[in-house]
């Protein structure tokens, strides 16, 4: 498919009145609004894509995948996954002026039995506590790091419901 030439158009004034303000055309550019944050879980590819779309970010945001999703992130266990989100956080907040973060747990997440060594998923309440405390954790490092941000708790059940933890403030 081609630009239509006011595609060509709206593209070189939104890049002229960047280059005025100092902002690169990219960024001017970016529609993406947010980073989220899930697991590598292949269960909920659609029902993740399906929630960004019905918090009106289909297509808006930029996506890191991380085995446990906040777990990940925060895990001693894997210091280079740590390495990892905070990079790809730094890279979204450079490129896009990203103003969000969704961090989106699952439940009956595998990467909470590797790493942790229990199995979470027999006990909800059990599960629901593993995952809010790493949530809350991740919350507290982003916040300490980049106070500007919004950041929203999110945990996704198998059949694609979510329960927020804590939205975006």
């Amino acid at each position: 498919m081609s630009a239509t030439r006011r595609d060509f158009v709206r593209l070189a004034v939104l890049a002229g009145s960047a280059s005025l303000l100092g902002v690169s055309p990219a960024r001017a550019a970016s529609a993406t609004d947010a980073l989220l944050l899930s697991c590598m879980d292949y269960r909920l590819t659609e029902a993740t894509e399906r929630y960004m779309a019905s918090r009106g970010l289909g297509k808006k945001y930029d996506h890191i995948v991380l085995a446990g999703a906040a777990l990940g992130a925060v895990t001693p266990k894997f210091p280079a996954w740590n390495q990892t989100f905070w990079e790809h956080l730094g890279v979204a907040i450079d490129l896009h002026g990203i103003h969000k973060v969704v961090l989106l747990d699952h439940r009956d997440c595998g990467a909470y039995k590797v790493i942790l060594g229990e199995d979470f998923a027999k006990d909800r309440a059990k599960e629901t506590a593993a995952h809010t405390t790493n949530l809350r954790e991740l919350r507290q490092q982003i916040l300490a790091k980049h106070p500007k941000l919004a950041v929203g708790m999110y945990l996704m059940s198998l059949d694609g419901k979510v329960e927020t933890i804590a939205a975006a403030e």
